[in-house]
């Protein structure tokens, strides 16, 4: 029995150790699969937060890259405006390349026109500046042969010179004309007689005759000096061409009273060298006045 009792005992002893054994293992198994649920939980926890670090990492990254993004985007920005005044300035420098190499090429026209008109004034003024010493040369050679021809008269009677490109003979008055008269003496006649004789073998020269008196106001049959020094011009005229058969178409005669003396009038020595007869010798300018006028023509 009590064998029974102590088997019975250890029995239940085992029962109750068993009962109590079981719960025990699973609250441990418990205790220890919710630790490492904790420990799994701080993983992720830290995982998370490892993450959200990465993200606010990675978020300031792309917002740093975005910054970088758009100030790349507004360089492109700046670029392409200056691309656009580049290219601007590029066709305006073309544009007036253009308008250079016209203008230019217009100047070249220009400058070859302008050349050939100075290569041709050139000529004309080297053919004017030939006629000018031609008309230099035939004035000189006039004053020669005037003065050879009337080299037997005294300087007080006449005087043979070269003034203003013409030929001047100044005949005095006490060779030509008594006082206040306009009939010629026969001193003057031989005179007038001899210069005929040059101007018929030389009929290119072209000859004025102009009457000049002194400023006494003149009394009798003239009624003034203008009457007078154009009457005195008158009579040489007459002499020359129907005496002395001098062309008429190369003569002109003038009067100009006392209005343009050579002394002055308040001496008797000056008066009386103002009552002159000037006759003025010069050669023909056809050709001059011809080559003058076509320059004119031209500039015009």
């Amino acid at each position: 029995m009590n064998r029974i009792l102590t088997v019975a005992k250890i029995s239940i002893g085992t029962l109750v150790l068993l009962s109590s054994c079981v719960p025990t293992k699973k609250f441990k198994a418990s205790q220890s699969a919710l630790q490492s649920a904790r420990n799994d939980s701080a993983a992720l926890a830290k995982n998370v937060s490892d993450l959200k670090a990465n993200v606010a990492q990675l978020q300031q990254q792309i917002a740093d890259q975005q910054k970088t993004i758009d100030s790349k985007n507004q360089s492109i920005t700046d670029l392409d405006q200056e691309i656009d005044k580049l290219s601007k300035d590029i066709s305006d420098l073309n544009n007036e390349k253009v308008k250079l190499i016209n203008e230019s090429s217009s100047k070249s026209s220009l400058i070859s026109k302008n050349g050939q008109e100075l290569l041709s004034q050139k000529k004309k003024l080297e053919q004017l500046q030939a006629l000018m010493d031609q008309q230099k040369m035939a004035i000189e050679e006039i004053r020669k042969k005037m003065a050879a021809a009337l080299n037997g008269f005294k300087s007080s009677e006449l005087t043979v010179a070269t003034k203003n490109g013409k030929v001047y003979v100044s005949l005095q008055e006490n060779l030509l004309f008594p006082s206040g008269s306009a009939v010629v003496n026969p001193k003057g006649k031989e005179a007038l007689h001899k210069l005929a004789d040059v101007l018929n073998i030389n009929p290119d020269i072209t000859v004025d005759i102009e009457g000049h008196t002194d400023s006494i106001p003149i009394r009798g049959k003239y009624q003034d000096n203008w009457d007078l020094s154009l009457a005195r011009a008158a009579s040489i005229v007459r002499i020359l061409t129907v005496d002395y058969k001098v062309t008429p178409e190369r003569v002109v005669a003038s009067g100009h009273s006392q209005f343009e003396p050579v002394q002055t009038n308040s001496t008797a020595e000056g008066r009386a060298q103002n009552r002159r007869t000037d006759i003025i010798l010069s050669p023909k300018l056809d050709e001059l006045y011809k080559l003058l006028q076509t320059s004119s023509a031209k500039a015009n």
